[in-house]
């Protein structure tokens, strides 16, 4: 039987501290990857470059 491709969905990754200032106006920095929905069923969180704020933060999955 063929596998079914369904296990795989794109996610969207954004900023957390660039999420938090709108008051500055600024677009929050935003990454698409892939994860395994049966593997990882909560929502995912990584650390990843922001190039808005120049440092590494936490990135959280967001609703598309």
């Amino acid at each position: 039987m063929a596998k079914s491709k369904d296990t795989r969905i794109t996610i969207i990754l954004e900023c957390n501290i660039c999420s938090n200032n709108k008051e500055k106006k600024i677009k929050s920095s935003r990454y698409t990857t892939q994860k395994n929905r049966r593997n990882t069923p909560n929502r995912l969180i990584l650390k990843k470059f922001c190039s808005n704020c120049k440092k590494h933060n936490i990135y959280n999955e967001i609703k598309k």
